[in-house]
């Protein structure tokens, strides 16, 4: 019971022994009939369902009113809070050992084993209620719980200190004659909850990622801190080797902790109550003109009610503060083979063979290269790059010659070749075993 419940108690108790303790003076006559009236009647008892009280009971409370006050009759705790009146302390110690012992176990389970260890002592009869208050009493319902983790709300002091990035998955879409899943891939700035790109994809792999990333560094400039979840897209080598030559500080949400990244988990929940509510589109390019609408023409321009100013104005009331991107952005996105150059100066890269300079025969170099553009391929030794290695063409090797001085010389391809008298002469007259 509360200090404010114990005080209306208090409050009904004096109400009904008022008339004998205020000082008034009355014979025993008086008194008697009165009290046989209050005994007699039917009272609203706060906090109890019984209405009537008996004359002990008054005479009790004028014996504790004259004691101590009003505050003396406030309803005293249990002496025996905290322990059960239905079980036996052995029973109750043999139940918090089992409860120790089996944390996730149910109440009836815990209950089932303690009559089978023979733990309850003989006579006491364990009920599901009795036992549930019992572990509720010690705290001993939630023992699998973990300790309260000191969670703050936070916000990042500029536009660009951090970004929150993750995946919702969107409505299916008509492509080619089948339905298929859309995945919106969002990355949000913390400070002003502007979305520096969102765009929806059949895929949530790194592909689909790494081009929405580009796409949001062009536009918004580089941020100082990339906030992610776990999957798997998130935890590649090629994105970590992008942010970090990009200066940018990758970080890992917890698994199964998703309150920090509340910010784009609460947007996610409005897209799907104004966005996708509405929307009727019912193909990929159709789906992405509809959502780059809502973001400029609604979202963009409606006050945060977090920060009281629309996302737009909040990301550029701090521009001067804004890292911009690299001209050469789109090099970061490259991917990093190792290859050991063999002694034919050929490196083979995804099935495909390629020449590289001969010197580095040898070589454990680096090979930078978009996936989606494998013709293009820079080879780096030692942070020193060496160019665009080129495919192998045999025809045009076949036909390379070196001097002494490992000099490459290519035959003209203009002449015809034919054997006469076991000789090779050209189309030219001249004898091309001499040469």
């Amino acid at each position: 019971m509360t200090e404010d419940e114990k005080m209306q108690v208090a409050i009904f108790r004096y109400s009904v022994i008022s008339d004998f303790v205020n000082g008034i003076d009355m014979s025993r006559a008086e008194k008697s009939r009165l009290m046989g009236e209050k005994c007699e009647r039917k009272w609203p008892n706060p906090f109890s369902q019984k209405t009537r009280i008996s004359r002990e009971t008054i005479n009790h409370w004028i014996r504790i009113y004259n004691g101590g006050g009003v505050k003396a009759l406030r309803p005293k705790d249990r002496s025996d809070q905290g322990r059960s009146r239905a079980m036996d302390d052995d029973t109750c110690e043999a139940l918090i050992c089992l409860r120790k012992e089996m944390p996730a176990a149910t109440v009836p389970h815990l209950i089932e084993q303690m009559n089978q260890r023979k733990l309850v002592t003989p006579g006491t009869v364990l009920n599901t209620t009795t036992v549930y208050r019992f572990l509720h009493q010690q705290d001993l319902m939630r023992l699998t719980r973990s300790n309260p983790v000191d969670r703050r709300k936070f916000e990042a002091e500029l536009p660009n200190d951090l970004w929150q990035s993750d995946v919702m998955h969107g409505p299916k879409i008509d492509v080619d004659g089948r339905q298929k899943k859309t995945y919106l891939i969002a990355i949000l700035d913390d400070h002003s909850r502007l979305i520096v790109y969102a765009r929806f994809y059949l895929s949530e792999r790194l592909a689909s990622y790494l081009d929405a990333f580009e796409n949001a560094l062009s536009r918004r400039g580089l941020p100082r801190k990339l906030y992610v979840d776990n999957g798997a897209a998130f935890r590649s080598k090629h994105l970590q080797y992008i942010t970090a030559s990009l200066a940018i500080t990758l970080i890992h949400a917890k698994p199964y902790k998703p309150q920090g990244k509340g910010k784009i988990e609460r947007w996610f929940k409005t897209v799907r109550s104004r966005f996708l509510t509405s929307c009727t589109a019912t193909s990929l390019p159709q789906l992405n003109a509809a959502f780059d609408r809502y973001l400029n023409d609604d979202y963009h321009q409606r006050k945060h009610s977090a920060t009281g100013q629309t996302p737009l104005d909040r990301f550029t009331s701090n521009m001067h503060c804004l890292r911009p991107a690299h001209e050469n952005l789109k090099d970061y996105f490259r991917k990093v083979a190792l290859r050991k150059v063999n002694g034919d100066r050929t490196i083979t890269l995804d099935g495909r063979i390629y020449e590289a300079p001969v010197a580095l025969i040898g070589k454990r170099v680096e090979l930078l290269y978009h996936q989606t553009d494998v013709e293009t391929i820079e080879v780096r030794y030692q942070n020193k790059s060496y160019g665009m290695l080129r495919p192998v063409d045999l025809a045009v090797n076949y036909r390379v010659k070196r001097d002494k001085n490992n000099n490459p010389q290519i035959y003209a391809t203009n002449t015809t070749r034919s054997y006469q008298g076991g000789k090779l002469w050209s189309s030219k007259g001249r004898d091309q075993n001499e040469t």
